[in-house]
């Protein structure tokens, strides 16, 4: 297979990307020696997914660089551009919450995502914190014992948080300075690591509450004593340099990619994160490491294992990598290594179950099909109430797996139940826009209905000059999904295809609830604008405010007329509250 091609491949470093007959990338990588690397995919035995991916690969494309480092940003590129279908290890992940103290112009301490921290101002940032209830509870008893600025904007008068006594009022009083510093020392202190001084400032505060017998709030506070206790015992490490560091390791097996990393600030182990990934190459470890700083911060050092590029991550990300051979540091690499080892050997079952249901499962709906190709689907459903409030709702799924940022909702014209003209309606509006905006095409279309509601997309689809595979899931008389029509019309049993039918069947049930939810959102607000406009001095600015705050009549009905207040008058807040409390 390529045997001419490779013979001019040279042995340079580069990219290189794997392209399907329909001239679709559906692999990029890179390589010290591109000559090498691509014939370890073509001369030699694959198995699970890099099988797959040398199987669909119909040709190859490579782009020669200067250096390994070139190569190495070539593809990272590239993937995002591209977004390759067995490239995975770049998908998009949620960065973890850090607790963030911001000193000027008020102190305040919140949490934050890293990608959202503002690098300017004069603030600290500590984290990641993998649990997220923890740095929440910190970041709340923190803000109990120290008189931080809490609200939001500069009122103009003292709030509830200076009276309680939880603010110094910073605000409208001049606070000194030195009261401030000293709060931000215990503060820094703590999260730095020095447990002690909040212990003590716990017992103090539990003291005062027991003499003035207020056991419950004292009886708070021990709990949040407890619960620090425990946290400062589970951190301790035996690195006592005060140095941040994140220690990764991985272990890699049949093409399963366990990764795990630590991430030990100040001498304390706070968390870890911990990945599986179905790779086609062991050495997607280093992207991996690149994307993933894209989105937390960079520690002072970074342990990592030997098979890790220390050199090239060095120069890119601008931190130190040390891959220790002996001491603590070894013992902590080596500690990270059997996590990674243990979680594969513990999920790998699991994992494997979860492929054959998604990535798995729609390469079998691409061969039942007959596709020759299969990436993306987008599926639609519509709802409707005796004609008012008609919608339609579109999920997306990429390789097996929703894209959620990509669903849509479309509010439909129609005025009258008709589920042939609706389709007709969404299925034009989505394309034709997609068309204008010259953005990609789906490579299978589903609708929740059988014939006419495919004949209604086809139709559609045909006057925008667009050939798109379509297909319907049809039902049997107790509602429940049987089988599946294709674009022919033929329709194919799915009892035979268990793996199929519940793809199918989660694809199903993902636009209905999308869709439902979208219709129930309407009627509320469209039930709510209606009893709205009864009340007189309620007009469409003061309508639209009331609908943003409460959403729906029941808040509405549960809420105090001093909070009606901040946006309407007492008296028609009044007025509104009688209205609705003679409603049924």
């Amino acid at each position: 297979m390529f045997k001419e091609e490779l013979k001019l491949v040279p042995h340079l470093p580069g990219s290189y990307q794997m392209i399907n007959k329909e001239g679709i990338i559906i692999y990029v990588g890179k390589a010290k020696n591109l000559n090498k690397r691509l014939r370890s995919y073509f001369r030699g035995t694959t198995t699970g997914k890099t099988a797959l991916m040398v199987n669909e690969t119909n040709h190859f494309e490579y782009i020669v660089t200067k250096n390994e480092v070139e190569s190495f940003l070539l593809e990272i590129n590239l993937i995002k551009k591209h977004n390759p279908k067995y490239n995975i290890l770049l998908k998009d992940d949620k960065s973890y919450p850090y607790i963030e103290y911001i000193s000027k112009p008020y102190p305040t301490l919140k949490i934050s995502r890293y990608t959202k921290i503002r690098k300017k101002a004069k603030k600290y940032i500590f984290g990641p914190y993998p649990n997220a209830y923890a740095a929440r509870r910190v970041v709340n008893l923190l803000n109990r014992l120290y008189p931080l600025k809490k609200c939001s904007g500069n009122p103009k008068k003292l709030c509830l948080y200076y009276h309680i006594g939880e603010c110094l009022g910073y605000c409208v009083n001049k606070v000194s300075d030195d009261e401030i510093i000293k709060i931000e020392n215990d503060i820094l202190s703590f999260l730095k690591g020095n447990d002690k001084l909040l212990i003590d400032k716990i017992m103090e505060k539990i003291k005062v509450f027991s003499n003035n017998l207020n056991f419950e709030k004292a009886l708070e506070l021990k709990n949040e004593l407890e619960y620090i206790k425990v946290i400062s015992t589970k951190q301790q490490i035996e690195l006592r340099d005060n140095i941040n560091r994140d220690v990764i390791s991985y272990y890699f097996l049949n093409g399963y990619l366990s990764i795990e990393i630590f991430f030990v600030r100040n001498g304390k182990l706070i968390g870890n994160y911990s990945k599986i990934i179905n790779t086609v190459s062991e050495d997607e470890i280093n992207e991996f490491i690149y994307s993933f700083y894209e989105k937390h911060e960079l520690p002072q050092e970074i342990l990592v294992s030997k098979n890790i590029d220390n050199i090239l991550l060095e120069e890119l990300l601008k931190v130190k990598f040390i891959t220790p051979i002996r001491g603590n540091k070894k013992k902590l690499l080596d500690l990270c290594f059997t996590n990674a080892k243990l979680n594969l050997e513990k999920e790998i079952e699991s994992f494997k179950n979860n492929e054959k249901r998604t990535f798995l499962a729609n390469e079998r709906l691409k061969e039942i099909l007959n596709l020759s190709n299969l990436n993306t689907i987008e599926a639609f459903d519509n709802s409707n109430l005796f004609g008012s409030y008609s919608v339609s709702g579109m999920v997306v799924f990429k390789n097996g797996l929703p894209s959620k940022k990509d669903y849509r909702k479309f509010k439909i014209s129609l005025d009258k139940n008709d589920d042939y003209h609706m389709m007709k309606e969404v299925i034009y509006r989505r394309y034709y826009r997609l068309l204008i905006e010259r953005k990609s095409l789906p490579d299978l279309i589903i609708v929740d209905g059988a014939v006419n509601q495919i004949n209604a997309c086809k139709e559609s689809l045909r006057m925008l000059g667009l050939n798109i595979p379509v297909c319907g899931l049809k039902k049997d008389d107790k509602h429940k999904t049987k089988s599946l029509i294709t674009t022919n019309l033929e329709e194919i049993s799915l009892a035979q295809e268990n793996d199929v039918f519940h793809y199918l069947t989660r694809i199903q049930e993902e636009v209905h609830n999308f869709t439902i939810n979208y219709h129930k959102k309407l009627r509320s607000k469209g039930s709510l604008t209606s009893v709205l406009d009864n009340v007189v001095g309620i007009g469409e600015k003061r309508k639209k405010l009331l609908l943003k705050r409460y959403k729906n009549l029941d808040n509405i009905k549960e809420s105090e007329i001093e909070d009606l207040e901040k946006i309407i008058p007492k008296n028609i807040a009044i007025e509104l509250k009688k209205y609705l409390a003679s409603l049924k």
